[in-house]
């Protein structure tokens, strides 16, 4: 029988690092960028109003799971910057968690809470919440974009040794 994949859509600031990083973690089957969270019909890279730029992933929940894909989220992007990455400011560079059900809302809140308690990051985080709406698809010059362009422009990066640890009830 062959395994249901399921869906997580984050932002978190510029698309193209975020999908070149993830679609590399094991059990990642696929992944696109695009536009979601914002008031935008048919959104645009010229039109995308108040969209996050996002990254849709596609997983396999035999090989991972959504509080591993949230943990190197955190990782790889400063969640207590508000609405901004690196060299990347305003609304479309938000921190944010699309959750697809109530089980990935609850992980998505836990994973924030052991991030805030690590002190990994030089403030608290500003990471948004929200239900997933309408996700529209970049167009095709932004999807893969670092594998065409290896030496292209992104302000993710892992930083080696970073380790989230559960928080301890006290």
């Amino acid at each position: 029988m062959a395994t249901q994949t399921q869906r997580a859509v984050l932002a978190g600031g510029c698309f193209w690092g975020m999908q070149d990083l993830i679609r590399r973690l094991p059990g990642v089957t696929a992944t696109r960028v695009g536009y979601t969270g914002g008031d935008v019909p048919n959104a645009t890279y010229r039109n995308h109003g108040t969209h996050a730029e996002a990254i849709e992933i596609l997983f396999d929940p035999e090989k991972t799971d959504f509080r591993t894909l949230l943990e190197f989220f955190f990782q790889i992007h400063d969640p207590s910057t508000k609405n901004r990455q690196g060299n990347d400011i305003g609304l479309s560079y938000r921190s944010a968690i699309y959750y697809v059900d109530d089980e990935q809302k609850r992980i998505a809140e836990d994973t924030i809470a052991d991030v805030d308690a690590s002190g990994l990051w030089p403030g608290k985080v500003v990471t948004e919440v929200e239900p997933v709406g309408p996700f529209w698809e970049a167009e095709p010059e932004h999807q893969d974009y670092l594998e065409r362009y290896p030496d292209g422009y992104t302000c993710h990066f892992p930083r080696p040794g970073w380790r989230l640890p559960a928080r301890t009830e006290g």
